[in-house]
């Protein structure tokens, strides 16, 4: 059972170097959660762990480890419930006995409806004290794609887009290099380090040619996510550099049924996995799209654009979040493309809201984050 407490100053103190710690397995452990744990004797940390890639040993695991004989009689934080079923690997609770710990602070619950509070109410059965609930929202917000998914069966989405002062992406020509600057470009190359997937729409594909791979440099260990295209007609050249790169990382094309069967035999020979999707007046429907994802455990994608795209997951609920960076420019240009194009509103009142809007600045660049929803998964 999921019973929450209320924490003192000393847990959330702990409580936020665990979420410090999970923090590290950011990009490597999806489908699974980023959760951090420290075994603490007094005031001082004797151990401490991450889940470091999916599949490998979780985080309390990692953390009894590395305190050894000191966990006896120690207290354990943990930033997420502390499993209690088999899967890749055996429940924690068993080790978490086995160690002698006499104490577990939880942050949060297990999302999973199945076995959510299980954990929790396991080790009390047995006789540990547990606390719960210590810097929940913070421990939800660090796993929001892994609840979503769990939940829903759907990737988290996240919108990128950078612009001008007056909402543009592209000149009238469609041309983009570069609106933002290097700062603002080497934390979206972060952004798709950390994220299971990155789309973009043909127009954009087809305009600009791009690699969508993230490039961190050398010294930065980095997962490359899954490259998708949304192209109803299949219209992406086989002489792209995306489809060029097929073989060497991921490319998947998502196309509506009516799309040519020689086409689509052509990037398969290149190596690209093409989606057939149902889709309304010759378009993918994205509803559909994000369920064939979920199913393939893309838990989080990035869409980069272009302006149609973006704004068809603003206007059909889809968005989860966005980055949107400012650069200060001006193009002044009515037929300049607009970050995001969609049904024609007839009043302010009709404008989708945001938030908790953040703000961060990279040099000249601003750059807004904020989230669609209002509630956290």
């Amino acid at each position: 059972m999921w019973i929450p407490t209320t924490a003192n100053a000393k847990d959330r103190l702990f409580m936020r170097k665990a979420l410090r710690l999970a923090e590290k397995g950011r990009g490597f452990t999806s489908p699974n959660p980023m959760v951090g744990a420290l075994v603490v004797r007094g005031d001082t940390v004797v151990g401490e762990g991450c889940h470091a890639f999916a599949g490998g040993p979780h985080a309390e695991v990692n953390a009894l480890r590395s305190a050894g004989d000191k966990a006896f009689e120690a207290s354990l934080y943990v930033t997420l419930e502390p499993c209690n079923h088999f899967g890749r690997t055996p429940p924690c609770t068993g080790a978490i006995l086995e160690s002698g710990v006499s104490r577990v602070v939880v942050g949060m619950s297990d999302p999973n409806p199945l076995v959510q509070g299980g954990g929790c109410g396991f080790l009390r059965e047995k006789g540990l004290k547990v606390d719960a609930g210590v810097l929940e929202r913070e421990c939800r917000v660090l796993n929001q794609a892994f609840i979503k998914h769990v939940t829903t069966g759907l990737p988290y989405v996240t919108l990128k887009a950078a612009m001008t002062l007056d909402g543009r992406i592209a000149a009238r020509s469609g041309e983009s290099r570069w609106i933002s600057n290097d700062r603002s470009r080497l934390f979206v190359h972060g952004l798709r380090c950390s994220l299971d997937a990155i789309m973009v729409g043909i127009e954009t594909a087809l305009t600009d040619d791009p690699l969508l791979t993230a490039r961190m440099g050398p010294r930065t260990r980095c997962r490359q996510p899954v490259r998708i295209v949304l192209d109803s007609m299949l219209r992406l050249s086989p002489e792209s550099q995306l489809v060029g790169t097929a073989h060497a990382s991921p490319v998947w094309v998502a196309c509506a049924g009516g799309a040519s069967a020689e086409k689509e035999t052509r990037l398969k020979e290149a190596g690209v996995e093409v989606l057939r999707l149902p889709s309304s007046n010759r378009q993918v429907d994205l509803p559909s799209l994000l369920k064939e994802l979920g199913t393939r455990n893309i838990t989080s994608l990035l869409v980069e654009g272009g302006s149609r795209v973006l704004g068809a997951f603003v206007e059909q609920g889809l968005a989860d979040d966005f980055y949107f960076f400012y650069a200060p420019k001006i193009l002044a240009d009515p037929e300049a493309v607009p970050v995001a194009r969609g049904e024609a509103k007839g009043s302010v009142a009709e404008a989708f809201a945001v938030h908790d809007v953040s703000v961060r600045r990279f040099r000249q660049d601003v750059m807004l984050h904020g989230r669609f929803r209002e509630q956290l998964f």
